[in-house]
């Protein structure tokens, strides 16, 4: 069955319930409260690499698809590499207009309208179920007019669900994530992309963190 937005798996309305309750009442297995739970601060990671996105493409307006509690966009200092400090992220990206969305948090639960120049997934693929993700991928492609950036973990999380379940509920191999994005990029040419992987890898040490682009 070809799901999409009007008709996602079980799985995703699901783990969509799951991660509302974690909204609302926090990580109760690890005694995490609600207002430290997804407050999208893994975005930080990231910034330096989306801002030479926005810089190359000369990008405005911004959608983060999946922000989390969106604290990551609250006023805080944020250092660049030259050791430049900025007031906010947005100050960082030096953009116009950001837009929050994320299904699971009743404040930025509405679904966006219009397009967007950027358009950012952090940490937040692994999370969705593997048949509803060309849906998925598909709308970041849609709302995008310049750019799509996102990362992806291909292990288990630390975070679990309520249930006792891993948080990432699809692990697939790199080389699987790399033809689904190329695929689902080919029917959108004039936008470009760029997505991190990010992987273990067995060394003499024990595993080592790895990532690895792929662009567009």
């Amino acid at each position: 069955m070809n799901h999409h937005r009007n008709n996602p798996s079980p799985r995703f309305l699901e783990l969509q319930a799951m991660y509302r309750q974690m909204h609302q009442r926090g990580e109760e297995f690890l005694g995490v409260p609600a207002e430290k739970t997804f407050p999208g601060f893994s975005l930080d990671a990231q910034l330096a690499r989306i801002k030479s996105l926005v810089t190359r493409t000369g990008a405005d307006t911004m959608l983060d698809y999946g922000c989390g509690k969106g604290q990551q966009y609250q006023p805080r200092p944020i250092k660049d590499e030259a050791g430049e400090v900025w007031p906010s992220v947005i100050d960082y990206l030096d953009i116009g207009e950001l837009v929050c969305y994320d299904p699971c948090y009743e404040p930025f639960s509405k679904l966006p309208e219009g397009k967007f120049d950027a358009v950012i997934c952090t940490d937040v693929l692994e999370h969705c179920p593997e048949p509803d993700l060309p849906w998925i991928i598909g709308e970041l492609f849609g709302y995008a007019n310049r750019f799509v950036f996102a990362n992806v973990a291909c292990f288990p999380a630390r975070k679990r669900l309520p249930n006792g379940e891993n948080a990432h509920c699809t692990i697939r191999p790199p080389q699987w994530w790399r033809e689904l994005v190329a695929r689902i990029a080919s029917g959108y040419p004039g936008v470009q992309w760029e997505f991190w992987i990010q992987y273990l890898e067995d060394t003499p040490n024990g595993s080592e963190a790895r990532e690895e682009k792929v662009a567009g």
